[in-house]
């Protein structure tokens, strides 16, 4: 019967090309799940089964599989190389137990791999890695080797080196095990022979290292090493284990995924080193307590982690089950909204193909569908139960784009297939602007939105385009303006009176009462687009009536949301009104209303305005060959560099960016650096626009009002 202990929770991780995929498919092999190993070039292999990735020859989604492998099962989740997709990447990495870092061994350490480090940091996820592609004619171990060490620091231990990587490689030296492996022409199963007289002295020193890393975490292996010089199999599983799972040593395996040399030692190695979930820290609750896998316990309680949707099935959910066991016919709680969903039929997936279980334990991976309404991101626990896993945390967007459907009668059709892909991935953030009248897609880059878009077009039959989305400028004063307007309407029916007298000052926390004025009332109003509107009321003498307040805010802030110069929102502004007249039978809210929009608008063109842009903080990581490049064409973008230097073997710039300058930035940056660069970005601040830039602005402005 199968224990938390005995299971394994993989996720692959690598830059695209490392051959992740590759090297699933032949576990899958090697272990006997699959009779015939499929490539990644005949679009035959477990992982990659939908129709985008076969067509694209990569990883899209990330594609969970299993093995029994001795006495344990291994889950496997094979994820995306391209940090486009970096949400299928963190989504697994919050379920597995272990991580697999494929590299090819013929890129080294590529900038994908560090930002696909960054993340297991981030969930302290054990490590191991993998350089792949070892029979490559460009391979070159040691220099990749050298790479890990240099960025991810000492606890990078080869446990196995190639004798003679590269065409003709067919041998591999392992220190842990202190033998050499030789494959048959083809791959396959190994033979093992005594390592080599020349080679015997480096493997000597590398197992030595392994046994004192093993033996650093436990008081009495470290004893035993002292007093034997060396420590037994079983003692050194033992520590290696302990080692893993508290990330203080990082494993390198070598292999060649696609001709199935080393990938059998590496399953091993899995299976009794890997920490079970068992043995890694409890999980983290969002009431910051704590949860450890119990299968025994009553209160079960599962993770979803990843959604999609399939024809003539609907929602599938992929889940992990932290705690109790879940069964067939159990009646679970959404913590999210205190639902209740009924497991109708458990599954554990091998790619596309699912095979139905009667359980699945604490520490294990299952799928279920049809839920009424649980997403990802959500835990269900049984009835009473209060445990509520904590939350995945999604990267900030790095690209935005506004999408336009060929007609408005599929406007509403679009974005029903954009929340279900959102379902799907929380990456894509949908978003209705009502201010710019745009629907706008936020995503990790071109890639992504061109995947998405594919989708759309393929799978749902709407054409949809993208166009440069608008950008949510503000606009505020520098300076203090004084105006008044009379509103004054008599032709037919009854009239409309109203006057009002205003000041307009730039806002800011603190600042004394207006001068010369008498202040009766004020009132500081946070703003739902940012910043502040204070309104004082300093009418002495009755000239307007105070019931007329209200109307004369509504009228100014009908004018913040829309302001004078671009129509774009206004913040940071302080109005005092402290004259003003009225009539006894004309005088009434909309007269007032009117009054003060104008007396604002006037006011605000002569306190010298100013239109402020959100100003991006933009990371970039490159190669020293095309950061001349990547820094020219930032100058281009009106970019102001705020920051360069060395981030491991690569370089790094930071630099302030207007988002209008943004725009198709992915794209740029992959083609000048040949997709061997990434960024980040998130908003930083708002900062005055420059003056040819205020001015052409305006100017397309009064153009947009004139054309409609």
């Amino acid at each position: 019967m199968l224990k938390t202990e005995n299971i394994r929770n993989i996720v692959f991780m690598g830059h695209s090309g490392s051959g992740k995929t590759s090297l699933a498919e032949t576990m899958l092999f090697e272990s006997g799940s699959i009779s015939r190993k499929g490539t990644v070039v005949d679009g035959t292999t477990v992982s990659d089964y939908t129709s985008i990735e076969r067509e694209r020859g990569s990883s899209i989604f990330s594609t969970m599989m299993h093995v029994h492998w001795r006495n344990n099962k291994i889950n496997m989740i094979d994820t995306p190389g391209s940090d486009d997709f970096v949400g299928e990447v963190i989504s697994a990495l919050k379920v597995a137990d272990t991580a697999l870092m494929v590299v090819n061994a013929a890129h080294g350490i590529e900038v994908g791999t560090e930002i696909l480090w960054e993340y297991t940091e981030n969930f302290h996820t054990p490590c191991v890695f993998v350089f792949n592609q070892i029979d490559h004619e460009k391979s070159n171990y040691q220099e990749t080797l050298e790479q890990a060490i240099n960025r991810f620091g000492s606890k990078v231990i080869p446990f196995q080196y190639p004798v003679n990587e590269g065409i003709g490689f067919n041998a591999i030296i392992d220190a842990l095990r202190m033998v050499m492996y030789v494959f048959p022409s083809g791959g396959g199963k190994p033979i093992k022979e005594q390592i080599p007289v020349n080679e015997l002295e480096k493997a000597k020193d590398l197992h030595n290292t392994i046994v004192e890393a093993a033996a650093e975490n436990d008081e009495t292996l470290m004893d035993r090493y002292f007093e034997l010089g060396t420590l037994s199999e079983e003692e050194l599983t033992k520590g290696l284990r302990i080692a893993l799972a508290n990330q203080q040593i990082f494993p390198v395996f070598c292999v060649s995924a696609t001709s199935n040399m080393g990938t059998g030692r590496l399953m091993g190695f899995l299976n009794d080193v890997a920490p079970s979930p068992a043995d890694r820290p409890a999980a983290r609750l969002e009431d910051g307590g704590t949860l450890s896998p119990n299968a025994s316990d009553p209160n079960t309680t599962i993770f979803t982690f990843k959604t999609t949707t399939e024809p003539q099935v609907g929602m599938v959910s992929y889940f992990k089950v932290y705690n109790g066991t879940i069964k067939n016919g159990d009646d679970l709680i959404n913590m999210d909204h205190q639902h209740q969903e009924r497991i109708n039929q458990l599954f554990v997936t091998e790619g596309k193909n699912r095979t139905a279980v009667n359980s699945i334990i604490a520490g294990d991976l299952g799928v279920v569908v049809k839920l009424k309404d649980t997403h990802t991101n959500e835990t269900m626990t049984t009835k009473g139960c209060k445990y509520e896993i904590e939350k995945i945390k999604w990267p900030e967007s790095r690209i935005r784009t506004a999408v336009v459907p060929p007609s408005k009668n599929d406007m509403e059709k679009l974005i029903k297939a954009l929340q279900q892909i959102h379902e799907e991935d929380p990456t894509l953030i949908l978003e209705q602007n009502a201010q710019f009248k745009q629907l706008i897609i936020h995503g990790q880059g071109q890639l992504h939105l061109d995947i998405i878009k594919y989708r759309i077009e393929t799978v749902n039959g709407i054409h949809m385009e993208f166009i440069k989305p608008k950008i949510a400028y503000m606009e505020t004063i520098t300076k203090s303006a004084d105006e008044m307007y009379r509103h004054k309407k008599q032709s037919g029916g009854a009239g409309q009176f109203g006057e009002v007298h205003m000041r307009i000052e730039p806002y800011y926390e603190g600042m004394p009462d207006p001068a010369g004025l008498t202040v009766r009332s004020k009132e500081v109003e946070d703003l739902d687009w940012g910043g502040h509107l204070a309104f004082y009321w300093c009418i002495v003498g009755g000239t307007v009536d105070a019931k007329y307040i209200n109307a004369i805010k509504k009228g100014i802030m009908s004018k913040m949301n829309a302001g004078p110069l671009t129509g774009s929102q206004c913040q940071n502004i302080r109005v005092s009104v402290y004259d003003g007249k009225m009539h006894p039978v004309d005088s009434n809210d909309m007269a007032f209303m009117l009054a003060s929009t104008n007396a604002f608008k006037n006011a605000f063109k002569n306190a010298n305005p100013q239109i402020l842009e959100p100003i991006y903080e933009l990371t970039v990581l490159c190669n020293d060959a095309v950061m001349g490049d990547v820094m020219g064409d930032l100058q281009t973008r009106r970019a102001s560099i705020t920051g360069m230097g060395a981030d491991g073997h690569y370089q790094k710039i930071t630099a302030k960016v207007p988002q209008a300058e943004m725009y198709q930035y992915s794209s740029t940056l992959r083609a000048i650096t040949q997709g061997k660069a990434k960024f980040s970005r998130h908003f930083l601040e708002y900062a005055p626009v420059p003056p040819d830039v205020q001015k052409k602005l305006i100017a397309e402005h009064q153009e947009e009002m004139i054309d409609s």
